[in-house]
């Protein structure tokens, strides 16, 4: 599987291009190819490269964003940020949109891990998300109080209370 990540680099014209060539090997994705605030650039790039996923959300600062994305129907995943997003509280609603899209959603962990990890069990019990994957930084589990736990390539449901999102002390 291979996952591509324009991060919003690309001019539309270029993102055309570029994923066209990038058919051939059959991406799951390519994630931000041009500007996240440009929906009709997106509408335009899955328009003219058929079959390729598109995958956006990273930088997406709201839910209006996501929901003219989706409305938009030019995005095959979501891949919101709650750090990014504004919290759990703005991440719920995008969920809940994607949902009713049936768009999946795959957050960006980005330094937050800890938290993705119960929003994406939010996701599957009581949204009814199908299960695809969160992504893993592990180098940054040093830094957590409750770092999250992984097995077998798979989150280990915390066990602790809370967001799993403390802290440790500098120099601890």
């Amino acid at each position: 599987m291979i996952m591509l990540d324009a991060n919003q680099q690309w001019t539309l014209p270029n993102a055309i291009v570029a994923c066209k060539q990038l058919a051939s090997i059959d991406p799951f994705w390519v994630e931000e190819p041009t500007h996240p605030d440009d929906v009709d650039a997106h509408r335009t790039l899955a328009a003219a490269i058929g079959a390729v996923p598109l995958a956006v959300g990273e930088h997406v600062p709201n839910r209006v964003l996501f929901k003219n994305y989706l409305e938009a129907r030019c995005i095959a995943f979501l891949r919101p940020d709650c750090t990014r997003l504004g919290g759990v509280s703005e991440f719920l609603p995008v969920s809940l949109l994607a949902r009713k899209y049936k768009v999946p959603v795959v957050p960006h962990v980005g330094d937050m891990g800890q938290i993705h990890q119960h929003l994406v069990l939010v996701n599957h019990i009581a949204m009814g998300h199908d299960k695809v994957f969160l992504e893993h930084i592990p180098h940054l589990r040093r830094h957590f109080v409750y770092p999250a736990h992984l097995s077998g390539g798979h989150y280990l449901v915390p066990e602790e209370a809370g967001n799993s999102a403390d802290l440790l002390e500098a120099g601890t």
